[in-house]
């Protein structure tokens, strides 16, 4: 038999070998894989910038009531070198501080992926908040004196159920999603065979001797006597 010039030219520009297939597995592997190598996740930067909020946010608090008594300078003095307990606001800008510098150094530096010192900063911050509203007079010094003993306890309390409800939980099942998408993916072929060419099912042509003995066959029926 011969080839035709067109299955020659199909058998020429069909693919030969294995195709590669870019499964959808592999490429959430990859993604999760780029993820993973962050120095830091989304949610947890989230939650360090919130942190540096609530220290901004107190500081500007206070700012704001040492001008508003009598000048910046003058108060800083009175409540800075002069504490006194049951009258200064320093201290509870001492309070924001120390959740700052706990929290960033817990959860950003070391990343540390447990609540205990979401915790400490929250109960040494309820309980000293709780305390300096029953022994101080600071609710009669104005509104200040209410404002930034409720936002330091709101914001305490705010940081706790942020990191225990969206920051771990968050984390823990991307971590759970790059152990095991990679899995999936290396169950999945990723080679597969191309279409198969004419070349791959070649039948050798028919000899002439082969088409001469079949045709000898055919006549000799023909010369046999009825």
């Amino acid at each position: 038999m011969e080839s035709t010039p067109g299955g020659s030219l199909d058998s020429r520009m069909a693919p030969q070998g294995p195709l590669l297939c870019s499964t959808s597995p592999s490429v959430r592997a990859d993604a999760y894989e780029a993820g993973g190598k962050k120095c830091i996740s989304d949610v947890r930067r989230t939650f360090c910038l919130f942190v540096t909020f609530d220290l901004l946010f107190v500081t500007l608090l206070w700012i704001i009531e040492l001008n508003v008594n009598g000048g910046i300078k003058k108060e800083l003095i009175t409540e800075v070198l002069h504490y006194d307990y049951s009258a200064s606001f320093f201290d509870i800008f001492l309070l924001a501080l120390f959740r700052f510098a706990v929290l960033i150094m817990a959860y950003a530096v070391c990343r540390l992926r447990h609540w205990w010192a979401v915790a400490v900063t929250t109960a040494v911050t309820s309980a000293f908040l709780i305390a300096k509203v029953i022994l101080s007079t600071l609710l009669s010094q104005g509104a200040f004196g209410y404002l930034l003993p409720i936002f330091s306890f709101i914001l305490a309390w705010i940081e706790t159920w942020f990191l225990d409800f969206k920051v771990l939980p968050q984390e823990a099942e991307d971590e759970h999603r790059r152990l095991f998408v990679p899995d999936v993916s290396e169950r999945a072929p990723l080679l597969y065979p191309g279409p198969l060419s004419d070349g791959q099912f070649y039948s050798p042509p028919e000899s002439v001797a082969d088409s001469d003995e079949a045709a000898d066959e055919k006549r000799d029926p023909e010369k046999m006597p009825v």
